[in-house]
Parts: structure tokens; C-alpha cells; sequence
């Protein structure tokens, strides 16, 4: 059986939260509420959800800012439930990353069926890359399997995290920190020497060469990339 689906619910208002939540965990799916803008930050880092519900009226930060900061940190798909009307803030909310946007009130009915499309599209989406090469090295994500050459590679729970976390964004550099948040939890995003030592098993492991490797790259300073494709870059 397939794991639930996790659901982020960003919204200041406790009466809208609970109800949100009874009716999306009768679908099956998990819930967690954050009631400010940055609790929700911070659990996006930690739950990881695979949809965020935005409310656009939060306490502490207005939720059209909060998009692109959710986008930038996350694949999760951002759905804004509003009750503002206005055209220009569905645009503006759509113009900076929403995937898609539901007016207050509404039929709940409604809301999980527009949750039930998001995942599916997702899930499409995510298909596409769900099998990552760079050289003789396959990661399949789908399966939590790497091999190289054909053969099965034994990594550590730590060393498969921070491997699909740049098998996911391919030839992209992906920084320290977002590493660090995304494997170890956001209390650890300064402990580069946490990141080193995981990075140099994983080198040994999958590198011809681990003294001058050309899967797992470093960018000095910055973070690393993976170099996918059939033929592995210099």
C-alpha cells in the first residue's frame, strides 16, 4: 500500500484549520498546521509535504511572499485558499508560483478534489524523472535502488538522502544549506562538516576516481551538483 500523502496547512485561523483537517484526514491523507508564516517555513523543511494550503492572510508575513519563498525550498504543490476575491491577487498569486488558488468559502468537496488533480499531476510530473544516470551510475528514485554498472550500491539511509536530493534537480547546484535543511532538518543547515563526510562516501562508493570525481561535483563554496545524462561531463 501506498504511503499517505502529506498535507501542510498554513493558515492563522484555528476554527478554518480544524475543519480543513478533519476533512482531508477522512481522505486518508496526513495533516500538519502551522498557524504563522514562519512555523510553516519551518515545516516545510521538516515534514516535507507533497501539497501546502496557503492562506494569504497570515500574522506575520502576507502569503504572496510567502510563494515564492514555499516554491524556492520545496516541490511540494501550493494551493492558495483565500478569501480574497480580488482577480489581481489570484493573478499575482498564480504570476508568482501557485499552482492553484480556491476563494473562501468553499465545499470541501471541492477542495479534495482539486487536491486529488494536484497529486495526480505531480505524481505525473515526477514520473518523468524518476529514473536519474550519470555515467554508469542509475538512480531510481521511485525505488530507492542505485546501481552501478548493474550492480546494486549499498548506501546509508544519510547517503541516498542527500544523493536524491541532487539526483532531483539534475545538473543544478544545490547549496549547503538546502542540503543540510533537507536531509538533516533546518537546526543543522550550518554543519557543512556533517555534509563533507557524507558527500566523500558517496564519492567512494560511486566515483571512479574519487580523488577527481565527475558525478557528484563541487561547487567551491556554494554546494554540489550531479551530473546526469549518458555521457558525464568534465
Amino acid at each position: 500500500m501506498a504511503p499517505p500523502t502529506r498535507i501542510l496547512i498554513v493558515e492563522d485561523d484555528g476554527h478554518v484549520r480544524r475543519l480543513l483537517r478533519a476533512a482531508i484526514q477522512r481522505a486518508g491523507h496526513e495533516v500538519t498546521e502551522a498557524g504563522t508564516a514562519r512555523e510553516g517555513l519551518s515545516l516545510i523543511d521538516i515534514v516535507k509535504p507533497h501539497t501546502v494550503l496557503l492562506d494569504l492572510g497570515l500574522p506575520d508575513r502576507d502569503g504572496l511572499e510567502m510563494i515564492p519563498l514555499i516554491k524556492s525550498r520545496s516541490d511540494a504543490t501550493l494551493m492558495v485558499v483565500s478569501a480574497r476575491e480580488d482577480v489581481a491577487e489570484k493573478v499575482a498569486a498564480l504570476d508568482l508560483g501557485a499552482d492553484d488558488y480556491l476563494t473562501k468559502p468553499f465545499d470541501t468537496e471541492e477542495l479534495l478534489a482539486r487536491i486529488r488533480t494536484a497529486l495526480r499531476h505531480r505524481l505525473a510530473s515526477h514520473a518523468e524523472r524518476e529514473v536519474i544516470k550519470a555515467g554508469d551510475i542509475v538512480i531510481d528514485l521511485g525505488h530507492r535502488r542505485v546501481t552501478r554498472s548493474g550492480k546494486d550500491v549499498h548506501l546509508s539511509r544519510k547517503e541516498y538522502d542527500v544523493l536524491a536530493e541532487l539526483a532531483k534537480h539534475p545538473d543544478r547546484v544545490i547549496s549547503h544549506a538546502q542540503l543540510l535543511r533537507s536531509v538533516w532538518g533546518p537546526a543543522h543547515e550550518t554543519r557543512v562538516d556533517y555534509l563533507r563526510i557524507v558527500v566523500r562516501n558517496l564519492r567512494q562508493k560511486l566515483e571512479e576516481d574519487s580523488s577527481r570525481p565527475r558525478v557528484i561535483v563541487n561547487e567551491l563554496g556554494v554546494g554540489y551538483r550531479i551530473n546526469s545524462g549518458e555521457k558525464v561531463l568534465d
